[in-house]
């Protein structure tokens, strides 16, 4: 392997294959190590973290890490008429979620309320039957490799069905 010097995102480095994570640059890496990790653990073990009961009735929305004005909070979405059992589990879920990072990461829990209804009536609101757009097709259709067009179309079917 060669090494490159003089790159803009890094003093060297190592050409041939890379993880995606050294790809990105420096700015992005340090958002991703920060609040990134924290909130996508927290995403896949969710059901682990809170349990069955309060899993059907809740969700992480967003992680604000600590500075100098306030503490680490994890901002959870929660259905309306559920909050008092998220409230009473407070301190275990804060407990359980640090336990599974092996250090203290969340210090505070903030509740948002949500009513069930209203989402699907917006996301209902939402649905296009038509995905891509004109100007996507054309696009689309200008791609000399055929291979890449024919997965753009099937990417568009998908789109299409869901």
């Amino acid at each position: 392997m060669q090494f490159k010097k003089y790159t803009k995102q890094r003093k060297g480095s190592i050409q041939g294959l890379r993880s995606f994570k050294d790809t990105l640059p420096k700015n992005i890496r340090r958002v991703i190590n920060k609040k990134g990790h924290i909130y996508s653990e927290t995403l896949n073990n969710w059901k682990f973290i809170v349990g069955k009961n309060l899993f059907n009735v809740c969700y992480p929305k967003s992680f604000k890490g600590s500075n100098k004005f306030g503490v680490s909070t994890l901002v959870i979405m929660v259905k309306r008429g559920h909050e008092i059992d998220l409230e009473y589990s407070k301190q275990e879920i804060i407990d359980r979620i640090n336990n599974f990072f092996e250090e203290s990461t969340v210090k505070k829990l903030k509740f948002v309320s949500f009513n069930e209804e209203k989402e699907i009536i917006s996301k209902e609101n939402k649905f296009q039957p038509n995905v891509t757009n004109n100007k996507y097709i054309k696009k689309i259709n200008d791609v000399k490799n055929e291979k890449i067009k024919k997965s753009l179309i099937n990417l568009n079917k998908v789109f299409k069905n869901k």
